[in-house]
């Protein structure tokens, strides 16, 4: 066995895996390991963040970390490789030959192959009609030193001496390389070179070759780049993108980063604002009878230690109602001009979190009684103020609620999630003053408000769903009658 295969089988490289439904990227939290701490397989190592949520990474391996290729705050592509562990930590020192691999040359330095080289269209050129010919008497030597005279003889120009250190202009202003003289010969270098150059704002008769019979190389044109690189940082600055949240205090902002949730989100609310047509539509309910029986159910033995709010009738009222309205649980599927009608509720109930917003789902809600819907939406809850929400728990959803209520607000016009075909604002309970038997008296009162995808629900349908999720909340006897 080879030294390399021996390393191989030594040190197990651990990539970023596909934590979600086809994610891409992937960004790296915490990490909970530190090079040369021991670790067993199924220990978790780092906790990273994709478009959909926070995932802790169990290492496969036994043994010792070796090498931690990303810090925290990294921005990783699924399939890369973000750490190394040894597993045979008692075997010794790493040999350098394993610890230092060599490194290949560039194709655009290496050795021309013989004969003939298939590109993209024929077959190229024979070698000798490639071959440079050697430059008479004027050419320069590539071992013999370029002294500023000649170089200044060569450009056209008289040579002057420069300062141990440059001032810097009173105005700055782009260098303009001087042209050549009319009976300067004009530098050798190979085409992509000489692009390398003009990209670079570099003048070849000003670089000194190294290359054989005195051509120009890449390398050539970078070392002149860097040696010009001081004075070019004083006269152009060139902004860069920052890493993290900088203030600006000159010009009174923060720019802050948009990745992991936060960017998911942003696309997808683009994406379904743009391509689903919402219509929204607004009740505002009598919602006092609700709240007398939350605060009866809070104190039934069968409700123990669940969670009971208005949340929760307000989510068993927009179950019911679908009950009532089965076509509203659909999805389009614009490949092949369909609707989908599903055959189970998965009830989103959007999330704010440190990360972002989310929006986790409670799988078949609808066949959930009160007691289990209550018990699903605390552990919903729960999860996403940890930051656990795994990506599954946030796929396959097929309506939404918001709760903006508990902001103080009194309602909004919510955005479709992206694949869903309704989305209900829940807004604040407020007593006001209404009208209740013939008299004005004080009740409890919200305003509920329903967009939904007007390719699959119209006017007639999603007035009456608002209109049936009204009328439990208004009057929550019919969760048995309806329900």
């Amino acid at each position: 066995m080879t030294a390399t295969a021996a390393s191989a089988q030594r040190f197990r490289e651990f990539k970023m895996p596909d934590v979600g439904e086809g994610l891409t990227e992937a960004e790296i939290l915490k990490w909970y390991v530190r090079p040369g701490d021991t670790v067993t397989d199924g220990q978790v190592v780092c906790e990273v963040e994709t478009a959909k949520a926070a995932v802790e990474l169990p290492i496969p391996y036994d043994g010792v970390v070796h090498t931690l290729n990303f810090d925290e705050g990294t921005t990783v592509d699924v399939g890369t490789v973000i750490i190394s562990v040894d597993t045979d930590p008692g075997a010794g020192p790493v040999p350098s030959a394993e610890a230092a691999p060599v490194a290949e040359p560039e194709p655009a330095e290496a050795e021309e192959p013989q004969g003939r080289q298939a590109v993209l269209v024929g077959y190229g050129a024979a070698p000798a009609s490639t071959k440079r010919r050697p430059r008479k008497a004027q050419a320069r030597p590539a071992a013999q030193p370029v002294t500023a005279g000649l170089q200044a003889e060569l450009n056209g120009r008289a040579a002057v001496p420069a300062p141990a250190v440059a001032p810097a202009p009173a105005t700055p202003a782009p260098a303009v390389p001087a042209p050549a003289a009319p009976g300067a010969p004009r530098p050798l270098a190979k085409p992509p070179v000489r692009k390398l150059a003009k990209d670079l704002g570099i003048d070849l008769a000003t670089v000194v070759p190294t290359g054989a019979d005195g051509i120009v190389t890449r390398e050539d044109v970078h070392a002149a780049a860097a040696a010009a690189a001081p004075v070019s940082r004083e006269t152009v600055t060139v902004p860069t993108a920052l890493p993290e949240a900088v203030a600006v205090p000159s010009a009174g902002e923060t720019r802050i980063p948009v990745k992991g949730v936060r960017k998911a989100t942003a696309q997808a609310m683009v994406a379904s604002a743009f391509t689903a047509p919402h219509v929204t539509e607004f009740i505002t309910v009598d919602v006092t009878r609700t709240m007398k029986l939350v605060q009866e159910l809070k104190q039934d033995p069968d409700m123990a230690g669940l969670r009971v709010n208005p949340l929760l009738f307000v989510a068993k009222a927009f179950l019911v109602a679908l009950k009532r309205h089965p076509e509203v649980n659909a999805s389009w599927d614009e490949a092949n001009q369909e609707i989908v009608q599903k055959h189970e509720v998965n009830l989103g109930i959007a999330a704010a979190t440190p990360r972002g917003l989310i929006v986790p789902n409670i799988k078949d809600a609808g066949g959930k009684t009160l007691p289990q819907l209550a018990e699903a939406l605390g552990e919903l809850v729960a999860t996403a103020r940890e930051g656990k929400t795994s990506p599954a728990a946030m796929s396959g959803g097929t309506v939404t609620i918001t709760n903006v209520g508990v902001f103080g607000v009194d309602t909004g016009t919510p955005i479709l999630n992206p694949g869903e075909s309704a989305i209900l604002a829940f807004g604040a309970v407020k007593l006001q003053p209404w009208v209740h038997k013939g008299k004005v008296k004080p009740r409890q009162v919200t305003t509920l408000a329903l967009s939904f995808d007007h390719r699959l629900i119209d006017g007639e349908l999603g007035s009456k769903l608002l209109a049936d999720i009204a009328g439990v909340l208004e009057k929550p006897k019919r969760l048995i009658t309806w329900g």
